[in-house]
C-alpha cells in the first residue's frame, strides 16, 4: 500500500477513534476499533478526500458531513441508514459537468440526503432506487427507466430533504422502485424532463412536500405511483406544465392510481426559458393521463394558459374515479378540460365544489358532478391549446437563487429516517396563497 493511502488510513482510523471513542482494555490495544453500534461523523475532506471515499467508510447510522466545495464526482450510497448532509446547501455542491449520470445514488434503505446542491448531470440530480438497472445509470426510451425484465425490488425508506437539484438532463430528484420516503424542502430546476418523479411504487407511501419545482419542463411528475403517495404544499409554478400524474406502459406496477394532490400552488406553467416538453405540453395546470382513483383537492390552480386541469387517456388506459373537489381554478386558458383522443374513455370522473369559470366540454361542473357512478362514461370535448415555443438546453437555465438551510447542519446528529413515515390528512391541508414558497422562487405569480 502506498504511503500516502496508509497515511490517510491512519488519520481516518484516528478521527474515528476520537469521535467515538475506545472500546475494549485499557492498554490501548483497541485503539481505532469501534465500538458495536457506536456512530461517527466523518468529514470532507478533513477526514476523507471525497464524498465517496467517505460514504465507503460509513456504517449504518454514521453522518458524513460535507464542508463547502465544489465536488465532482458521483456518489453511490450502498450502507444502510446513512446520512448524507452538507454543511452548506449552497456551497456544498456535486458537480457532474456533463461527464456522469447521477449526482448522488441511494441504493439502501433508511439513507438521508441532505442540504446540499447537485448539478449538471445528464440524467438525475439525486436518485432513490432499488433497481439495479436504474442504479446502472441505464435510461429508457424517453426520460423513465425500461427495466425490461428486471423484477419489481423496492427500496424501503428514504429522505431527500433541503436539496437543491438544479441543471440535470432528465430528473432532479427521482425516486423510482422506492417506498416508504419523503421528498422535502426541497427546490428542483433546469431538468430537462421533471423536477421531481416518482415512479414504479404500489403502495408508494411516498410524502412530496413543501417544495418549489420551476423552470423544468414538468415540475412533478408520478407515473404509475400510487397508494398513499401525497403531493402536498408544494409550489409547482413556471414550468411547461405543473403536474402530472400517469399511468405508462414503460414502466411497471400499471395502472397508476389512488394518490392524493392537495394544498399545491400550480401557475403560470408557460415559462419559455425552459427545456422543451418531448410530447409537446405547454401551459397545463395539471395533467391526469391515463391516472385513475386520484383526490385533487384544495389545490390553487391559475395562470396556466393551456388548461388547470387537463384529464385525458395515456393510450388504452383510461382515467377513472378520479375527484377534483373544492380547487381553485382562475385566470387559465379552459379551468378544467376533458378529452379522449383515442378509444380509451374514462369513467366515473367527477368535480364538486370547485371554483372554475370555464369546463370543456360545458357545465361539466354539473353533469359529472360528485358522487358519480363508477361505470359512467365521462364527457368529452376539445379546445384550441396554445402553440408551445421552443425551449433552451437545461445547462442554460437560470441558476437559482439562495435556499433555507438545514436547521444545525453542522452540529446535529445523523437523521433517523423512519421505516414507514407519517402521513398527512388530506382533510388538514389548507388552500395555499398565492405567495405560497415564495421567497425560495425565481418565477413570480400574481
Amino acid at each position: 500500500m502506498p504511503r500516502s493511502a496508509l497515511r490517510l488510513l491512519a488519520a481516518v482510523l484516528v478521527t474515528l477513534s476520537l469521535t467515538a471513542g475506545c472500546g475494549g482494555g485499557g492498554d490501548g490495544s483497541d485503539k481505532g476499533r469501534r465500538p458495536a453500534g457506536a456512530r461517527v461523523t466523518i468529514r470532507v475532506p478533513a477526514d476523507a478526500p471525497t464524498i465517496s471515499s467517505a460514504v465507503s467508510l460509513a456504517r449504518p447510522g454514521d453522518l458524513v458531513l460535507v464542508s463547502a466545495g465544489v465536488y465532482h464526482e458521483s456518489v453511490r450510497i450502498d450502507t444502510a441508514r446513512v446520512t448524507l448532509r452538507g454543511v452548506s446547501r449552497d456551497k456544498v455542491v456535486i458537480d457532474g459537468r456533463l461527464r456522469q449520470p447521477n449526482g448522488v445514488v441511494v441504493a439502501a434503505p433508511g439513507v438521508a440526503v441532505q442540504n446540499l446542491t447537485v448539478e449538471n448531470n445528464t440524467q438525475n440530480g439525486v436518485l432513490v432506487t432499488g433497481s439495479a438497472k436504474a442504479a446502472a445509470g441505464m435510461p429508457g426510451r424517453s426520460g423513465g427507466y425500461d427495466t425490461g425484465e428486471e423484477p419489481v425490488t423496492f427500496l424501503k425508506s428514504f429522505l431527500v430533504s433541503y436539496v437543491t437539484a438544479t441543471r440535470n438532463g432528465l430528473y432532479g430528484i427521482y425516486a423510482f422502485s422506492a417506498q416508504n420516503g419523503v421528498i422535502e424542502h426541497s427546490y428542483a430546476s433546469g431538468a430537462a424532463d421533471s423536477g421531481i418523479y416518482v415512479g414504479q411504487c404500489k403502495p408508494c407511501r411516498i410524502v412530496v412536500r413543501d417544495n418549489v419545482a420551476e423552470l423544468n419542463t414538468v415540475g412533478y411528475e408520478g407515473t404509475n405511483a400510487g397508494g398513499d403517495m401525497y403531493v402536498v404544499g408544494n409550489r409547482l409554478a413556471g414550468n411547461r406544465v405543473g403536474l402530472t400524474t400517469d399511468s405508462d406502459h414503460q414502466e411497471k406496477l400499471l395502472p397508476q392510481r389512488t394518490a392524493v394532490i392537495a394544498g399545491n400552488l400550480i401557475a403560470a406553467n408557460q415559462q419559455t426559458a425552459t427545456p422543451q416538453q418531448a410530447d409537446g405540453g405547454w401551459g397545463i395546470g395539471i395533467g391526469v393521463d391515463g391516472g385513475s382513483d386520484n383526490e385533487f383537492t384544495r389545490n390553487r390552480v391559475i395562470g396556466n394558459s393551456g388548461a388547470g386541469l387537463v384529464l385525458t387517456a395515456s393510450a388504452d388506459l383510461p382515467p377513472v374515479g378520479n375527484r377534483i373537489v373544492e380547487n381553485t381554478f382562475g385566470g387559465n386558458g379552459v379551468d378544467v378540460g376533458w378529452t379522449f383522443p383515442t378509444a380509451a374513455r374514462g369513467r366515473g370522473n367527477c368535480l364538486r365544489g370547485n371554483t372554475l369559470r370555464t369546463t370543456v366540454p360545458a357545465r361539466l361542473a354539473v353533469t359529472a358532478a360528485c358522487p358519480r357512478p363508477a361505470g359512467s362514461l365521462s364527457p368529452a370535448g376539445a379546445w384550441t391549446a396554445p402553440t408551445a415555443p421552443g425551449g433552451i438546453p437545461f445547462t442554460e437555465v437560470a441558476a437559482p437563487g439562495p435556499q433555507p438551510q438545514f436547521p444545525r447542519a453542522a452540529t446535529a446528529g445523523a437523521t433517523a429516517v423512519p421505516a414507514v413515515p407519517a402521513l398527512p390528512r388530506t382533510a388538514d391541508v389548507p388552500l395555499p396563497p398565492v405567495s405560497l414558497l415564495a421567497a425560495n422562487a425565481r418565477v413570480r405569480v400574481s
